[in-house]
């Protein structure tokens, strides 16, 4: 397989030579000459020390046939104007690119990249791992972004705990689809009663989080201005 890693930064260099020790082919862009020959000297040729947002420095280390097109990048508008040339003008079967801003994730998809990587919010993901169990843990955005995944730990003071899913007031926009108990994943369906312990996951739109929110894990706490 021929990968085309454009960025020449810690994950570029990380990822070529990964990928070179993997038995792959692999040309690595870097706009800066002595970025560019100082990653040369240690993995080899491979580095070409031009700019991956211009067409024919594309076309000169091989897009019309690389299997993918990685722009790693710390720019997310320079990742984006190599997916599109990629995609657009060389016809690459697989376009990757690293998203610094997680704002940006929803114009990249919309956009036809095949796949973003954010640094942001793979460690936002791993903080959130250790928030409170009263708050909903955001799992993952779906979609174009307009989606959420979410997973709300159910207390002894969740409203939804001894009741059925059908009984809830669910927000529009928004369905429960999962449960976690004792470890062991299954389809929600209308008559599961919840229990204190259960994970509940769910998808919806961003707006309906507060609603759902007060459905499993109950009204936030008024904080005091005293």
């Amino acid at each position: 397989m021929f990968v085309l890693v454009v960025g020449g930064g810690k994950v570029g260099y990380y990822l070529t030579r990964e990928l070179i020790e993997n038995g792959h082919e692999v040309v690595l862009m870097e706009k800066d000459r002595a970025r560019a020959d100082q990653i040369a000297d240690e993995i080899g040729s491979v580095v070409m020390p031009h700019d991956g947002c211009e067409g024919k420095y594309l076309a000169d280390a091989g897009a019309n046939r690389a299997d993918i097109v990685a722009a790693v990048t710390g720019d997310d508008e320079d990742n984006l104007v190599i997916c599109q040339m990629a995609r657009h003008h060389f016809d690459v079967g697989r376009t990757i690119a690293r998203v610094n801003n997680p704002k940006n994730e929803r114009l990249f998809k919309h956009l036809g990249v095949d796949e973003i990587i954010s640094p942001t919010r793979m460690i936002l993901g791993s903080i959130e791992q250790d928030i409170p169990v009263h708050e909903l843990l955001h799992l993952a955005a779906l979609g174009e972004g307009e989606l959420e995944l979410i997973e709300a730990h159910l207390q002894a003071g969740s409203p939804a705990v001894g009741r059925a899913t059908k009984d809830l007031d669910i927000p529009e926009g928004c369905s429960l689809f999962a449960l976690i108990r004792a470890g062991v994943a299954a389809p929600l369906r209308p008559d599961t009663v919840l229990r204190e312990g259960d994970k509940v996951i769910a998808i919806g739109k961003t707006e309906c989080e507060a609603l759902l929110h007060g459905q499993l894990i109950g009204e936030a706490e008024a904080v005091d201005a005293g």
